[in-house]
């Protein structure tokens, strides 16, 4: 981040506007001033991103402020939106790439007013119809994109904006750009990711998204492409979740990284803001037993508390001797550990209390003991539902279903608890959800899949 923005954000969130003096090298050399209205995105270390005004337009300014790989980076959007543009392609047209004063890289785009991105939109569209039509409008211009010579290698909706009826694309750097029509099993691959968007057993949506898609690439449609489909489907979906969980464990548009005096931490933007971390960090072990103590053993300890107005639960993974803990140290702490199997759960729609964060605290190379921080979730355990005799036979054989599909759904993927006891289900108003995850494994191979598998049955029937 330049020193005059991070001089202004250090002061007062609230001092905007303020200028922004570029040095232009494109589309010719000048030099142009900005007056940055807010900070729409920040990714400590990499990129801000701002509204601002410049002769009188609305615009987005860019600045990509890493060192190292910024001008790069600048230069591969800029490049990108331009190819896009030759393309026809729908895209913010781009106005100047230019540096501040103090080196970092900007590139200044149009702003699209009144818009707002597909996932946005897609996240509040409750009604089925609505979710498809939009689903029908990102189709219609990947097709559009594929005929052009241009292949999103990071497709998701955030990449597309929405406005007066019109798709436009954002972040050209994560694309590739052909001198002819992108072939068809890279093109099934973008197709694919699109349909990872829809529920698992919404065939019918599935096929009138394809049956659009091959209209339009003049294909034909037939149930060796359906299959094909399908297992590009399955291999996008494993692709998408590793690539989410390498972006859980460093600073990106949800999360952001620690790391300094021997404690690494991701937090959960919703949860708080880096100033807020470090301080939650430096009086953890204060603010435990001040809570309700659900657990306090020598392996870990347990704790209920409000901080900074929500409901919390933390779990701490204690140091019990300097063996165990150069073991953890070489194979990733528990609290790593749980944080990661949440996130995996919360892609596959499997119920667990969001992670808000994981903490691990070092001395030297030695792991000496981690936190995982979760939401609480307001429920009974299973044990304590299934032997409550004032619930009513139907209501239990209910619950007993819910479970049943929960662990079906989990264990269809390949996933196995490892301490699946009736505490770690709680049962809420929402169904069974999922606790204690940092035992769990996904198995690669089915003959240690079904060892683990029969462990967790008969631990649960225990």
């Amino acid at each position: 981040m330049t020193a005059a923005i991070q001089e202004h954000i250090n002061a007062n969130m609230n001092e905007f506007p303020f200028q922004l003096s570029i040095n232009c090298i494109s589309p010719e050399k000048q030099t142009i001033s900005l007056s940055c209205t807010a900070l729409l995105r920040s990714i400590k270390g990499r990129r801000e991103v701002y509204d601002a005004i410049w002769n009188k337009k609305n615009v987005i300014a860019k600045v990509f402020t890493h060192k190292l790989s910024g001008k790069r980076h600048a230069i591969r959007e800029w490049k990108g939106l331009n190819a896009l543009s030759d393309r026809k392609i729908n895209v913010p047209a781009p106005f100047f790439l230019g540096k501040t004063e103090t080196g970092d890289w900007v590139v200044v785009t149009e702003k699209i007013i009144d818009s707002a991105t597909v996932l946005e939109i897609f996240n509040y569209a409750h009604n089925p119809e609505k979710k498809l039509e939009l689903l029908l409008l990102v189709c219609r211009e990947l097709a559009i994109q594929h005929k052009a010579g241009v292949l999103q290698k990071d497709f998701h909706l955030e990449n597309f904006l929405q406005a007066n009826g019109k798709v436009y694309t954002l972040d050209p750097g994560q694309m590739q750009f052909f001198s002819q029509e992108v072939s068809k099993y890279k093109s099934i691959s973008n197709l694919a990711m699109l349909m990872l968007y829809l529920q698992d057993n919404d065939k019918d949506s599935r096929i009138i998204l394809c049956n659009e898609y091959y209209k339009l690439r003049n294909w034909e449609y037939t149930n060796q492409e359906e299959l094909l489909i399908q297992k590009q489907i399955e291999l996008q979906g494993k692709k998408g979740i590793e690539r989410g969980l390498k972006k859980c464990l460093r600073t990106s548009k949800r999360f952001f990284r620690i790391k300094k005096d021997g404690i690494t931490s991701v937090f959960d933007k919703t949860f708080c803001d880096e100033t807020e971390a470090l301080d939650f960090i430096n009086q953890i072990d204060e603010l435990m037993p001040e809570g309700k103590i659900l657990k306090n053993g020598n392996t870990c300890f347990v704790s209920n508390l409000i901080w900074n107005k929500k409901n919390i639960v933390i779990k701490r993974y204690n140091h019990k001797s300097l063996i165990h803990s150069l073991c953890h140290s070489v194979m990733n702490s528990r609290a790593r550990k749980a944080w990661l199997y949440a996130q995996r759960l919360i892609m596959l729609g499997i119920s667990t209390p969001k992670s808000l964060a994981y903490i691990e605290r070092r001395r030297g190379f030695i792991l000496w003991n981690s936190y995982i921080v979760t939401e609480y979730v307001e429920g009974r355990i299973l044990y304590d539902v299934l032997n409550d005799k004032s619930i009513s036979e139907s209501h239990r054989e209910s619950i007993q279903k819910q479970v049943e599909t929960l662990l079906d759904k989990t264990w269809g993927l390949h996933i196995t608890h490892g301490d699946l006891k009736h505490s770690n289900i709680l049962i809420t108003q929402n169904g069974p959800v999922l606790t204690d995850l940092d035992s769990m494994r996904v198995h690669k191979l089915n003959l240690f899949y079904k060892l683990r598998q029969a462990k967790d049955v008969e631990r649960f029937n225990r």
